[in-house]
């Protein structure tokens, strides 16, 4: 039997991109379990000293905020602060470590197409987002009761929230020429837009000159939409957060094509 065809065999519906792109997928989802203890355990150790710090003790002298306890409102803004860190991380790490290690020519070379690469990495960095996140979910039940106002809301906000930073962690890993360089924008742009995306505090309470500033933040309406989704309130109308999401899914999804399309930091 010739190559070819055993390549179509290799799934249900006889497409050999399918099977390359669910083999990134596993080959990522294998190396995020393998090393749990840097993957997985760290966030569930930050965030549990974040809900007592600034839920139990620093949150108990604010009070209400949105009409909820200040534990329950900052619960949706810190799970997607891990899940958009932990997706990130996860795609610049790993791509950045495929090309530094040179196996990523293997990929290159396929006769596979651009997008089973990319998607196939996004897709593992996306699966870590969603892990992460249940796990904090379950680490916030521990403090608070956890309801959801809107299942499709919740789960939609996660994934395309994780979509956004796995290509901006791709894009990261293409450009990079060494393993500082993946450090660099989680450190000086990520966390700070992060921080200052509404996670801890309602937009409304801000000066106009600070809330039109946040306003320019994309991760602010990634919160938003995941806590419309948790609590039933936003700062911003929902179909506002869902546009500039998946406005910057198609952007992000463009500039990795393309990227690998020209081999920009790939090919030497």
């Amino acid at each position: 039997m010739s190559a070819p065809e055993t390549a179509a065999m290799a799934t249900p519906t006889g497409n050999p991109n399918w099977t390359a792109f669910l083999t990134i997928i596993r080959r990522e989802v294998a190396r995020i379990v393998r090393i749990w203890g840097q993957t997985l355990v760290p966030p569930a150790i930050t965030m549990t000293l974040y809900f007592l710090i600034f839920g139990k003790l620093i949150g108990s002298k604010i009070g209400d905020m949105g009409g909820f306890t200040y534990l329950d409102f900052i619960v949706p803004g810190l799970v997607m602060m891990s899940v958009i860190q932990n997706a990130y991380g996860n795609i610049s790490s790993s791509f950045f470590g495929a090309k530094f290690g040179r196996h990523i020519e293997e990929l290159l070379v396929a006769p596979l197409p651009n997008w089973v690469i990319l998607g196939g990495y996004v897709g593992g960095a996306v699966l870590r987002g969603f892990m992460v996140g249940a796990i904090v979910l379950a680490v916030a039940m521990l403090f608070t009761k956890v309801r959801v106002h809107d299942w499709l809301a919740t789960i939609s906000t996660v994934f395309l929230g994780a979509v956004i930073f796995s290509l901006a962690g791709f894009v990261n890993a293409v450009y990079a020429k060494k393993f500082d360089d993946i450090a660099i924008i989680p450190t000086f742009i990520l966390t700070p837009l992060t921080y200052l995306g509404g996670v801890f505090y309602s937009a409304s309470l801000l000066p106009p000159w600070a809330e039109a500033a946040t306003h320019a933040n994309p991760i602010f309406y990634m919160v938003n939409g995941f806590r419309y989704g948790l609590l039933g309130v936003s700062d911003v109308p929902v179909w506002t957060a869902y546009a500039v999401m998946i406005g910057f899914v198609i952007a992000l999804t463009w500039l990795g094509l393309w990227l690998l399309q020209r081999g920009v930091g790939l090919r030497s």
